[in-house]
C-alpha cells in the first residue's frame, strides 16, 4: 500500500538525528549471536544501522581486517582504492577502515581533493590502474548503502576485477569478520588518526573517470545537438562529477539541486513514507519530474550513483525495465560491437528486453539477480550489456573494451541524451516504438507473507516442486530454478508461458517474499498471474 504522503516533501519528523546515529556507531558494540546484528553480505554489501546495532564501528574495523586478510590469501599485492558515499556513517567508516588498512601496511588510495566517490569511478579506477599494470593487483572499497534510508549505511568490496565481490568472497568475509567481533576485535589491526593522515594516498577519482566519458558516450553529438540536461544527484556522491562533466564537453547541462545533506531534506518521500534515494521511484523523483518540461532529458542517480532514472518531456520518469529495453536496441544500431557477443540481463528483468535482443540477432544471458553476476562477461566482451530491472546497468566503451564491471547510473544517464542528440526522439518515444512492434507489457512487484522456514524452502525450489500446468489460462512452457545464462541458481522459481511469466524469490530481510510478475496481455491478466502465483508457490511449499 502506497503511503499518503508518498511524493510529498519530507517533514521535520522524517529526518534521522545525526547526533543519535554518530553517537551509536561508536558507542554501540554489536550482540554476535543476534543475526540481525551480525555482518551479512547481501547483494550489495553489508548494509544496516548503528541505531539497530546492524552497523557499528565493530562490524566496520572487523570487515576491514577480514578484506585484509582476504587480499594477503588472494595474493592481491597492489593499492587498494576507497571511495564513500555522502549517507551520515559512510565517513566515520571511511575514517574507521582507512585505521586499519594503514595499520596492516596496506597503500591505500582516497580522492585527491577528499571528495566523494560514485560507485563507477571506483570500478573505473580498479580497471584502469590494473591495465597499467605498474602497481600490483588493486581492488577497492565503497562506503555506501545505495539507496537506502538516510539512517543506513553500507560497505562493499570490489576485487582486482572492478565489480562486486562473489558469494565466495563475501561469504569468507562475513564469517571472519563474524568471528573477529565475536573475539572483541582481538585480531584487528589499527593505526592512529595522525598515522592515517600520514600515510594515506592519493588518486584523482573525478578527472580520470570524466576525461574517459568520451570512449562510451558520444558526448560530441550531444554538444552538437544542444540537447537540454537536468541531472539531479539526489544529494549523492555524483554532485560533483555532474558539474565537471558539462564543463568538460561543453554540455547544455543544469545541476538541478547541488545539495549535499545526510539528513535528505529536500527529498519528497519514497512509496512507503521513508526518505530513499531511489531514481527508479516516481515518489522519490517526484521533484525532478515537476521539472520536465524544463529540458530534453532530466536524469537522477542515487547516492552512489550506480544507478539511473529516466526523465523526459513526454514520458515523464521511465520505468527502469523499459530503459533497459530501448538503450539496448539503440546501442545494438549505433555500436560496431563484436556480433558474437550478448546481452545480460536478470531473470526478473522484463521479456521485452528478450524481444529485443532477439531483434537484434544476439544472444540472450540471463542470470540471478546480482550484477556480480555480469562481471566476467563484461571484462571479456562475451557481453556488450549488461543490466538489471533496479535500474542498474553497465555496457562496453564504443571500442569493444570494458568500460565498467559495476553498474553505472552515470553513463546510463549520458547515454539517454545521446539518443536524443542521435535520433531526435526521446527515450520514452522509442519504447513506444517498441511497444507498437513486440506488445506492450505490464509489470510489477509485490511483495507475500513467508515464513523462515518457507522462504527457505523456497530459495531450494526445485522444478519438480510445481505441478501445476498452466498459469493464468496459458500452459506453462519453462520452469527454472537455475538462470539459463550460467546455470546458476536464481535462488527461487521461475514459470512462463507464452504471454507471460512470474519469479518467486524469498526477501533476505523480511519474511516475504518477492513476486516478480509480466504479462503481455495487459494490466488485468498480469493480476491473475500474480492471483496464480501466489497459489502455485502456496502448493509447492505445502
Amino acid at each position: 500500500m502506497v503511503d499518503p504522503r508518498a511524493g510529498t516533501p519530507a517533514q521535520p519528523q522524517d529526518l534521522v538525528d545525526l547526533d543519535a546515529l554518530a553517537a551509536a556507531y561508536y558507542d554501540r558494540t554489536p550482540d554476535p549471536d543476534d543475526p540481525a546484528q551480525q555482518v551479512a553480505f547481501g547483494t550489495s554489501g553489508h548494509r544496516g544501522s548503528s541505531l539497530d546495532g546492524a552497523f557499528n564501528e565493530a562490524h566496520i574495523l572487523a570487515i576491514t581486517q577480514a578484506i585484509v586478510e582476504h587480499r594477503a590469501q588472494a595474493g592481491i599485492d597492489g593499492p587498494i582504492l576507497m571511495g564513500r558515499d555522502t549517507h551520515a556513517l559512510s565517513l566515520p567508516a571511511w575514517h574507521s577502515a582507512l585505521e586499519v588498512l594503514i595499520g596492516n601496511d596496506v597503500v591505500t588510495l582516497v580522492d585527491t581533493e577528499d571528495g566523494f566517490t560514485p560507485t563507477p569511478a571506483v570500478s573505473h579506477a580498479i580497471l584502469r590502474l590494473n591495465a597499467l599494470g605498474a602497481h600490483g593487483q588493486v581492488d577497492g572499497i565503497v562506503v555506501t548503502p545505495s539507496h537506502n534510508p538516510p539512517r543506513d549505511g553500507g560497505f562493499k568490496y570490489n576485487p582486482p576485477h572492478g565489480g562486486p565481490a562473489g558469494s565466495d568472497i563475501t561469504g569468507w568475509i562475513q564469517d571472519r569478520a563474524n568471528a573477529l567481533i565475536r573475539d572483541g576485535l582481538r585480531g584487528v589491526k589499527r593505526a592512529t588518526t595522525d598515522e592515517t593522515r600520514d600515510r594515506v594516498q592519493s588518486y584523482d577519482f573525478l578527472t580520470h573517470y570524466v576525461n574517459d566519458l568520451g570512449s562510451i558516450v558520444d558526448l560530441e553529438a550531444i554538444t552538437r545537438a544542444g540537447v537540454r540536461i537536468g541531472a539531479d544527484p539526489l544529494g549523492g556522491a555524483s554532485v560533483a562529477y555532474w558539474g565537471r562533466i558539462g564543463e568538460e564537453y561543453g554540455l547544455d547541462l543544469t545541476v538541478v539541486n547541488s545539495a549535499v545533506d545526510p539528513q535528505w531534506a529536500f527529498m519528497t518521500l519514497d512509496h512507503d513514507g521513508k526518505i530513499r534515494m531511489d531514481c527508479s521511484s516516481p515518489y522519490a523523483m517526484a521533484s525532478l519530474v515537476e521539472q520536465r518540461e524544463r529540458f530534453d532529458v532530466a536524469t537522477g542517480n542515487d547516492a552512489d550513483a550506480d544507478r539511473h532514472g529516466i526523465v523526459t518531456p513526454d514520458g515523464g520518469l521511465m520505468n527502469p525495465n523499459h530503459f533497459l529495453a530501448v538503450a539496448i536496441g539503440y546501442l545494438a544500431e549505433h555500436r560496431d560491437w563484436d556480433a558474437g557477443a550478448g546481452v545480460g540481463k536478470t531473470v526478473v528483468s522484463s521479456s521485452m528486453i528478450d524481444r529485443v535482443v532477439a531483434d537484434a540477432g544476439r544472444a540472450l544471458y540471463e542470470v540471478p539477480v546480482g550484477f556480480k553476476w555480469f562481471v566476467d562477461p563484461l571484462l571479456s566482451g562475451s557481453a556488450v550489456f549488461g543490466g538489471e530491472e533496479s535500474a542498474g546497468a553497465s555496457f562496453l566503451r564504443k571500442d569493444g573494451s570494458v568500460w565498467t564491471t559495476d553498474k553505472d547510473g552515470i553513463v546510463l544517464a549520458l547515454l539517454a541524451s545521446e539518443i536524443q542528440a542521435v535520433t531526435g526522439r526521446s527515450a520514452s518515444q522509442h519504447y513506444a516504438g517498441l511497444t507498437a512492434r513486440h506488445g506492450d507489457p505490464a509489470y510489477a512487484r509485490v511483495d507475500s507473507p513467508a515464513t523462515r522456514e518457507e522462504k527457505k524452502r523456497l530459495g531450494a525450489l526445485e522444478p519438480g516442486a510445481i505441478t501445476a500446468t498452466d498459469l493464468a489460462g496459458d500452459p506453462i512452457t519453462r520452469v527454472l530454478s537455475h538462470a539459463p545464462g550460467n546455470d546458476a541458481a536464481i535462488g527461487g522459481i521461475k514459470v512462463e508461458t507464452e504471454h507471460a511469466w512470474f519469479a518467486a524469490r524469498p526477501s533476505g530481510t523480511e519474511d516475504v517474499y518477492k513476486i516478480y510478475a509480466e504479462s503481455f496481455r495487459g494490466p488485468e491478466h498480469l493480476a491473475e498471474v500474480q492471483d496464480a502465483a501466489r497459489a502455485v508457490v502456496g502448493e509447492a511449499l505445502t
